[in-house]
């Protein structure tokens, strides 16, 4: 289930929180790991055993690091064994098919013939959320073997942290060291809960009128046959699939965020209006923060992050964006979308150290960024190689295009459409974003909330496009 459901907001979450809240302190996290469990159980049950196997295998080895911590050998050992086994789910179920495909590629390049792989290979299903529970899960035993955090005191609390509903499937990606502390004993207090409730409210409203709307123009947009995407209509295509991407997955963070208040956790930020960013640098800084400061810490300083020269940290920097293109997807255009991003962080860091930065004033640069990201996006959202160059060239005016144009052109220009669009353009580029706007919670800024989430619901139940981008991810 989603959290833009009717489902979810009148059934799921009216049952979780009034069980929690009747139960004595020392069940509580009984009751939220058994909802969290029965939430995830909703898209497929088996997957179920899948995420209890990885938590199983770091409560042991979290333990095992921490009996073993005057021997580094043994420590590493069970980190590596927390690795492989995360790593190994992960590749099983969301690469599998992907590598298997290119081998077969492969194979016909060298003229080896066709490698018919077993069938299981393409039959794999990509269970929801499995790439952010289980580089939570590996960042524990990590953490615990680099002296960061402590082991988890029962299993019961350590599998409420790892399958906890609020940001168990879409993020933000959160570090057992940042809530050990609020895992042992949390406030619950009246304040906590409504601004958990308002920010709820805002992040609700964000996803049903921004996302899903400006969603449904870029969906045309991309979708559009050979002759009937021209240049101004693939601009509105691109800026409107950057709109939905960030509203769509903000909105979820913020869900998160306000979900996790209402039951006394404190998830961290994770998104700082990375639209407004003046380099891809502060880009990153500012979207999926959790993501980025998990690459940062996990993969990137481990590589040498930019303590062994130029060149290799030009190349770490290169290898990181590859591989949180691949995390996204087992999809070439991932790959290219995270090596787009490898690259322009390269270029920045040249300029950098040459003392050559650009003196534009701020407005300039923040739409170079923005045009610089959207090129990007159309290789993240394009199904393939060849749709995406055939949008790029639509975006530089050099497809052929018929009267089909102007009846997409009139789809994607109606009055609606053009507000929503001017809306969102206001809110990203104009507005603070919902943490700043809630920092300091007022009467007025609650009423606004539960207005905007009357005025949601309304038109929740009249909207048949619903998805939620970051779910397959």
């Amino acid at each position: 289930m989603v959290f833009s459901s009717h489902i979810f907001i009148f059934y799921f979450l009216t049952l979780v929180l009034g069980t929690y809240y009747v139960a004595p302190k020392r069940g509580r996290h009984l009751v939220l790991t058994t909802f969290s469990y029965l939430f995830y159980a909703w898209w497929n049950p088996w997957f179920v055993f899948l995420m209890l196997i990885s938590t199983g295998v770091d409560f042991i080895c979290g333990k095992k690091i921490h009996v073993n911590k005057s021997s580094k050998t043994a420590g590493k050992s069970w980190v590596i064994v927390s690795i492989c086994v995360n790593l190994g789910i992960l590749a099983f179920f969301k690469y599998a098919g992907f590598f298997s495909q290119n081998i077969s590629v492969l194979a016909k390049i060298l003229g080896l013939g066709e490698v018919t792989l077993p069938p299981i290979f393409n039959e794999i299903i990509l269970p929801v959320g499995i790439s952010f529970y289980t580089f939570q899960s590996m960042s524990y035993t990590i953490d615990i073997y680099r002296g960061h955090a402590k082991p988890a005191k029962d299993f019961l609390s350590f599998a409420c942290y790892v399958s906890m509903f609020p940001q168990l499937v879409a993020g933000p990606i959160v570090r057992y060291g940042s809530i050990a502390e609020q895992l042992r004993s949390r406030v619950h207090s009246v304040d906590n809960f409504i601004y958990g409730f308002t920010r709820f409210n805002f992040g609700f409203a964000k996803k049903i009128l921004l996302a899903n709307p400006v969603g449904e123009i870029a969906d045309l947009c991309f979708g559009a046959g050979g002759q009937s995407l021209n240049a101004p209509v693939a601009w509105i295509g691109v800026c409107c699939y950057a709109f939905q991407i960030y509203f769509d997955f903000s909105a979820y963070s913020d869900m998160a965020i306000g979900l996790g208040r209402m039951f006394g956790f404190s998830f961290q930020e994770n998104f700082n209006s990375p639209y407004k960013s003046e380099s891809i640098t502060e880009f990153w800084k500012r979207w999926h923060i959790s993501l980025s400061g998990f690459l940062r810490d996990y993969l990137y300083i481990p590589l040498g992050g930019n303590r062994k020269g130029t060149s290799r940290t030009y190349c770490n920097l290169l290898i990181v964006m590859l591989i949180g293109g691949l995390w996204h997807g087992a999809q070439w255009t991932f790959i290219a979308w995270g090596g787009i991003h490898g690259i322009l962080l390269i270029i920045e860091r040249i300029k950098i150290s040459s003392n050559r930065q650009n003196k534009f004033p701020r407005i300039i640069k923040v739409g170079i960024t923005f045009t610089a990201i959207l090129f990007s996006w159309v290789f993240f959202r394009a199904e393939n190689f060849e749709r995406a160059f055939f949008y790029l060239k639509a975006m530089f005016g050099l497809n052929d295009t018929t009267n089909a144009t102007l009846i997409l052109m009139s789809q994607v220009t109606r009055p609606i459409a053009l507000l929503i669009i001017s809306i969102s353009f206001l809110f990203i580029f104009v507005l603070p974003n919902s943490g700043k706007i809630l920092q300091k919670l007022t009467i007025g800024k609650v009423m606004i909330g539960i207005f905007l989430m009357i005025l949601s619901l309304s038109m929740m139940f009249t909207q048949e496009f619903n998805p939620f981008l970051y779910f397959q991810f």
